[in-house]
């Protein structure tokens, strides 16, 4: 006989997170340029606005059919169908119940897969896409070379925030790299379920000192956030951003998940550095900062 426990039915806490950041730290009302017509329709004057102002949106960049196959190459491994792949990583708030879920509801509590280029071809078929690499290569005037692949998911009701900061103070490359940042939209991206927030023309402005705080990021106080800027994508939306460029994203209350691939480049001409290097520059979590 079951135990009486076993018999009730079980609950999954559905409140949505606190939001753990100040009011006010993005802004709704201000929405990023973009061009449509996939990337063939990238002409020199969208490669200078990238320099100019540390992004790029293509509108259409995949096809319907393209991001289908992606969301079951991800969904594939999410489900653990590749014994080999356990790059998985759970929303903090329901990592702990992942276990108990259905499988739905684990699904919906993946907060990022990473590494996966090697063990699912329908993923790794949109970080080398020909249309794709060949922008990379006029903005980079380098051949690009991917050295870092994640599938980001802001869950419903429980996406985390991701705080401001620049990519270059994670990465451990020679001050001046031209890294680039490709986000592809598998599902719709909304002010609602966390779309990307960027600040235009700050990859002009130097590395920033990055600080541990709620992530490894950019002080509240620090952001520029009247020049705050939206990036909402429909699916096989693509955005590409300076590896300067102040951008973070908030998080997610709304009853709709939000799935994305992320793809980092850099150029094949690229040196590395120490950690100690790149810390030189972008500061440590020891610096004493109220942010």
């Amino acid at each position: 006989m079951n135990s009486p426990a076993l018999d009730q039915p079980r609950e999954v806490d559905t409140t949505p997170i606190a939001i753990p950041y100040p009011e006010g730290l993005y802004n709704f009302d201000t929405v990023a340029n973009s061009i449509s017509g996939s990337f063939s329709s990238v002409s020199d004057t969208e490669i200078q606005y990238f320099h100019d102002h540390g992004y790029l949106v293509i509108d259409d960049a995949f096809t319907h059919d393209e991001i289908q196959d992606a969301l079951d190459g991800m969904v594939y491994l999410m489900d653990g169908n590749n014994p080999d792949f356990r790059a998985i990583q759970y929303e903090p708030k329901l990592a702990k119940q992942k276990d108990e879920m259905d499988t739905d509801e684990r699904r919906d509590a993946v907060r990022k897969i990473f590494s996966f280029v090697n063990h699912e071809p329908r993923l790794n078929a949109l970080a080398a896409h020909a249309g794709l690499l060949g922008v990379l290569q006029r903005l980079m005037e380098d051949t690009p070379v991917l050295f870092q692949d994640m599938a980001l998911v802001k869950p419903k009701f429980f996406g985390s925030e991701k705080p401001w900061h620049q990519d270059c103070a994670y990465f451990n490359l020679e001050e001046g790299t031209t890294v680039v940042g490709v986000w592809i939209a598998l599902d719709e991206a909304t002010a609602e379920n966390g779309c990307m927030h960027i600040i235009p023309g700050s990859h002009n402005e130097g590395p920033m000192i990055h600080f541990k705080r709620r992530d490894w990021q950019i002080c509240d106080t620090h952001v520029p956030i009247a020049r705050d800027t939206m990036v909402p994508l429909q699916p096989g939306g693509c955005l590409f951003w300076h590896g300067l460029l102040h951008h973070g994203s908030p998080v997610n209350q709304s009853p709709h998940r939000r799935r994305a691939l992320q793809f980092h480049y850099k150029p094949a001409s690229s040196g590395d550095i120490s950690t100690q290097d790149r810390m030189d520059v972008f500061g440590s979590e020891g610096k004493d900062v109220e942010c």
